[in-house]
């Protein structure tokens, strides 16, 4: 997956997992004994199929994505901890603000991790599968990105790499009312609307295939891709979330086949 070798499963964690080891620290404890009840009295979510989360073991929550908040109401709703990557920047920042921040996305489940493409996108699913090698929940979003219009891109195959790398089975998660508890831009989340999270039937993608094949990447995408849009009934977009191609290169890449990880 990366230019270094990988680690051999028995000592999957990278640096900066240990760094930032989420299930140790006294403020993800607290995290998932104050803040998490305290987040789904205030808000009051609505959480279907919580039975269908595998109490113990990997399992891989795959999501849509449409608001900053998604990172929050997942692991307030799962009934075991879920860990996610987020941006690294979260992390920075100097003064009490910066240390309240960085503690906060600890305290959720967070892991700092550089988002980009090529060796950045790589080097984050490796961060994944150690997280999964230890027998942790993830959440992912198979979009990549937030959908600013409400509609559910096509998925990106690196949840199903894992999936099927790992042998984790995928919960796939519908989140409806996010975008209108917090809009882009919005500094606090809104008390007038309430959240929707479904958690569907763990989905077990081994049929597919090798985690090598494209074709079984490709295939167990657009399955995880179809459970989440039975949870969620959003108008499907067709194409993959991304900005605007920028130059003739680039332009040409888009067209030509290749895989979004």
């Amino acid at each position: 997956m990366t230019a270094a070798e990988p680690e051999p499963s028995g000592a999957p964690e990278t640096p900066e997992l240990a760094h930032s080891e989420p299930g140790m620290g006294w403020t993800y404890r607290l995290g998932r004994t104050f803040v998490a009840p305290l987040a789904r009295t205030v808000y009051r979510p609505i959480i279907e199929g919580r039975e269908y989360v595998p109490r113990e073991g990997a399992v891989i929550l795959a999501s849509n994505h449409l608001s900053f908040i998604d990172s929050v109401a997942i692991p307030v709703a799962a009934p075991r901890p879920v860990h996610f990557l987020a941006k690294s920047s979260y992390f920075e920042g100097a003064g009490m603000s910066g240390w309240f921040r960085r503690e906060f996305f600890f305290a959720i489940g967070a892991v700092p991790v550089q988002r980009g493409a090529g060796q950045a996108a790589l080097d984050a699913l490796d961060q994944q599968r150690a997280l999964l090698d230890s027998g942790r929940a993830v959440a992912l979003y198979p979009e990549g990105t937030r959908s600013l219009d409400g509609r559910l891109y096509r998925g990106r195959t690196g949840a199903a790499f894992l999936a099927l790398q790992t042998g984790a089975p995928v919960v796939p998660v519908g989140l409806i009312g996010t975008a209108e508890v917090m809009p882009v831009g919005a500094r606090m989340p809104s008390l007038r609307q309430r959240v929707t999270v479904r958690f569907g039937a763990p989905l077990d993608l081994s049929h597919h295939g090798a985690p090598e094949s494209g074709r079984a990447r490709r295939g167990a995408t657009d399955e995880i891709m179809a459970a989440i849009h039975a949870l969620t009934g959003q108008e499907l977009a067709g194409t993959y979330n991304e900005a605007p191609a920028q130059g003739a290169v680039e332009k040409i890449k888009r067209v030509l086949p290749h895989e979004r990880l």
